[in-house]
């Protein structure tokens, strides 16, 4: 695998931007678009748009 996922609940292997890759259910998440900040240690949030489990990866 390319990139490193991160799942929801997980915390941050280091800090900085992250997106949303797919949710954890299955469904696609390419309409969110979102990025948020992550500093190393924080715990990976729900997907914000869907607020569902989701894959996180550095943006």
């Amino acid at each position: 695998m390319a990139n490193n996922q991160f799942k929801t609940g997980e915390k941050a292997p280091e800090s900085g931007t992250y997106k949303v890759d797919k949710l954890v259910n299955g469904n696609n998440a390419n309409q969110d678009n979102t990025t948020i900040e992550v500093n190393e240690g924080d715990q990976f949030p729900p997907s914000p748009s869907e607020n569902e489990a989701a894959y996180w990866v550095k943006a």
